[in-house]
């Protein structure tokens, strides 16, 4: 199980423009990070780098167990990585109910942690619906409903938040608190504070 994500020395770039350079980070089992700075700053792209969907220009992302042994940075991310962005990547053709399935069974799931995230982001109502007939919020809670049916111990989140009105912004609030309790972690891009106590890196200051 992933316990340490260690960056050192990374570098991304988007085109001819270098984002940041040289960045070092260790994060820990119970810890979040939240990612700030302006639009283009890079929170996307390092989310991108630590999920291994960009290559970065130089340095290393590292996973590592209770014990400091190095994983396989292919199995850590195939395994023990959810990354949800922007994009929800859910298939409008399907109702709710088979959508989620089809992700928990696509990711492996138990039969509990699928009747929580039910539970946990009121989904029950939606579930005979098709997705492509459900508002912005109500995909985006359908999305995280994976985030704890199918647990894994590192989230990668772009703007979680973003379509969510209060109630449900309390709700997630509450799922991230379990998964760090549980020794998960997680790092967030934001552009509004978390609702709960963070580490911060502006990656805007790093230019």
């Amino acid at each position: 199980m992933i316990h340490t994500l260690a960056l050192s020395g990374l570098t991304v770039s988007r085109g001819e423009r270098r984002l940041f350079d040289g960045l070092d980070l260790t994060l820990r089992a119970g810890e979040v990070l939240a990612l700030t700075g302006a639009n283009g700053a890079g929170k996307t792209s390092l989310l991108r780098a630590i999920a291994g969907l960009l290559r970065p220009d130089a340095g290393t992302v590292a996973f590592q167990d209770g014990d400091g042994n190095r994983l396989d940075e292919r199995q850590a991310r195939g395994r023990e990585t959810h990354f949800l962005g922007h994009l929800d990547g859910l298939k409008g053709g399907r109702t709710a109910r088979e959508e989620l399935g089809f992700q928990c069974d696509w990711l492996g799931h138990t039969q509990y942690g699928v009747d929580h995230a039910v539970e946990a982001f009121g989904l029950k109502p939606l579930l005979d619906l098709e997705v492509r007939r459900l508002s912005a919020g109500q995909r985006r809670r359908l999305a995280m409903g994976r985030l704890v049916g199918s647990p894994r111990a590192l989230w990668l989140l772009d703007e979680p938040m973003a379509p969510l009105d209060t109630r449900w912004r309390e709700a997630f609030a509450e799922q991230m608190q379990r998964h760090l309790d549980a020794d998960g972690l997680i790092v967030a891009a934001v552009h509004d504070p978390l609702p709960l106590p963070t580490r911060a890196l502006d990656l805007g200051s790093l230019k």
